[in-house]
């Protein structure tokens, strides 16, 4: 049985949470893929899902030109799930109706659970006052139904929605006005579990050791003998692909690693003992530093820097790629989001030959999405393509890799050459990388680094006036950054200790000459990001 033969499709109708959606169902260990609502009747038919599960979205079902549910999705006869807006629209579909809601609900909220339904039974997080069941959820609407349709029963209400959720056992047809697939919903990834797994009958064949073995024999079927290619950053993503590739085609495969010097400290030397000296693989290493410093000589502006540094690594690439005979194969560690945010193509019904064109709007134009040198005519493998970064970082540790490297917080694809505002002089690099490895030290020693999401330092090429000793200097500037995020949509500044922030700031400024000031960052995404270029 194939890791695929089960499935749950997500349709899509602009929700912010429908990737929440999917990845819920991956950690119930369930495949499954996001569709556009009006994607075409071909790739519906090719994916054949098991259960669809309709997602939240900005519109109102208030209106005639309102998205529905497609009539390919119907004509599947499969369990449905609506959750928010995807319950409106079921709830419109079969002869309910709905209407803007006089008091709106946004945050926490308390439902009561007032029938017996195959998909909330058994599931309490607390008594009423009278006795009667209750669950802490998280709503977010405006509009909500008014009137069931005919054969579904009110599952649970709230004092403002009246109808908070709808069943339909018999069809087994459900919505919910409020998201499970949102942490803030206690007993949610339960709702979830019992929708893919009892409801729909799918098995938990979605697990890091089977998506090995399947993307092993995958990958041994695509490229054969051939020679493979991975540029090699040394982050999650790339790490993951080499450790996959190395297990699936031993030295059929060659890394290239461009050190760009604007890594983390100390970080291209690990690289090399994790994947060259360790494991084995052969790993090219190119201390490109000079170049990419030169490149970005006198340019300030955050989006040409990428630019630069994005040309820069292609070239570097490109020149050790040319020194290599018989390489057929390029290969990348696109992820799933990576495909979902560039709106490129969505193949529909991985390990068929199923394609669709993503509907979501431009968000980043990915590096490992499209791109490529069309003169290095090289094939693409990309066998992450399918997974979440939670996923990928599962799977490193299924294959071995050391856990400090795999949990790691982001880094930026461009490194510390948008951490350094402005212009990134050489002399700046070295002040940032001591002043970062310091504050992630401080973090893991006081257990406080798997608490916060990200945290980096930020180097201010501005002058701050500063006593050392008798004298007064004018030193530069760091700035600290640390927040607390599901989805990293949206963050808060994590509210570190006073007294670990002191602690971290005097060993910045005693420890590298150059610095005589250190500020805490505690800004909120949104408005600002969490990086700072």
């Amino acid at each position: 049985m194939s890791i695929h033969d089960h499935r749950i499709l997500i349709l899509d109708f602009g929700s912010q949470y429908t990737q929440l959606i999917a990845r819920r169902v991956r950690e119930a260990r369930v495949y499954s893929e996001i569709m556009p609502w009006d994607v075409d009747a071909q790739a519906i038919a090719e994916f054949k899902p098991d259960g669809v599960i309709l997602s939240g979205g900005p519109e109102t079902t208030t209106l005639d030109d309102a998205p529905s549910i497609p009539a390919s999705v119907l004509a599947l006869q499969v369990p449905m799930l609506g959750i928010c807006y995807g319950m409106q629209a079921l709830a419109r579909h079969f002869g309910g109706t709905t209407a803007p809601s006089s008091k709106r609900e946004f945050g926490f909220a308390r439902v009561e659970v007032v029938a017996t339904s195959k998909l909330l039974q058994g599931m309490s997080d607390h008594l009423g006052d009278l006795g009667q069941t209750m669950l802490d959820v998280w709503m977010s609407h405006s509009d909500h139904v008014t009137a069931v349709p005919e054969g579904f029963q009110i599952l649970c209400t709230t004092p403002s929605a009246p109808i908070a959720g709808m069943a339909d056992d018999k069809r087994r047809i459900y919505g919910l006005q409020f998201h499970p697939e949102v942490t803030h919903t206690a007993s949610g990834q339960a709702i979830i579990e019992r929708f893919v797994h009892d409801i729909c009958g799918c098995p938990s064949l979605w697990t890091a050791a089977n998506i090995i073995e399947e993307q092993t024999r995958r990958i041994r079927e695509q490229v054969g003998s051939d020679k493979v290619l991975l540029g090699l950053s040394g982050g999650v993503d790339s790490s993951v692909v080499a450790a996959l590739l190395h297990a699936a085609i031993g030295e059929q495969l060659t890394c290239i690693f461009v050190d760009t010097g604007l890594l983390r400290q100390d970080e291209g030397d690990q690289v090399m003992a994790t994947f060259a000296r360790h494991m084995g693989v052969r790993v090219i290493r190119v201390d490109a530093q000079d170049q990419f410093l030169q490149a970005l000589a006198g340019e300030a502006d955050p989006e040409a820097k990428r630019k630069i540094i994005g040309r820069e690594f292609i070239e570097v690439f490109d020149q050790q790629a040319k020194a290599l005979q018989d390489v057929n194969w390029l290969a990348q560690g696109t992820i799933y989001p990576d495909v979902i945010e560039s709106a490129g193509a969505v193949q529909y019904g991985s390990g068929s030959n199923g394609a669709g064109a993503g509907k979501a709007h431009v968000i980043k134009s990915h590096h490992n999405v499209g791109g490529l040198p069309e003169h290095m005519n090289l094939k693409l493998v990309e066998p992450l393509r399918e997974l979440f970064k939670d996923e990928v970082r599962a799977l490193g540790l299924e294959l071995g890799l050391p856990k400090d490297m795999i949990m790691r917080h982001p880094f930026p694809g461009p490194g510390l050459g948008v951490r350094i505002l402005g212009e990134v002089k050489p002399e700046y690099v070295p002040l940032l990388q001591c002043a970062d490895a310091i504050f992630i030290e401080e973090l893991g020693q006081h257990g406080l680094y798997d608490k916060v999401s990200q945290a980096f330092a930020v180097f201010l090429p501005v002058r701050s006036v500063g006593v050392m000793g008798d004298g007064r200097r004018y030193d530069y500037v760091i700035a600290l950054r640390a927040v607390e995020t599901i989805d990293f949509m949206t963050a808060r500044w994590a509210h570190l200790p006073y007294d670990f922030l002191d602690h971290v700031s005097r060993r910045i400024i005693n420890e590298i000459d150059g610095i005589s000031r250190v500020v805490y960052d505690i800004s909120g995404k949104p408005p600002a990001t969490i990086e700072w270029e």
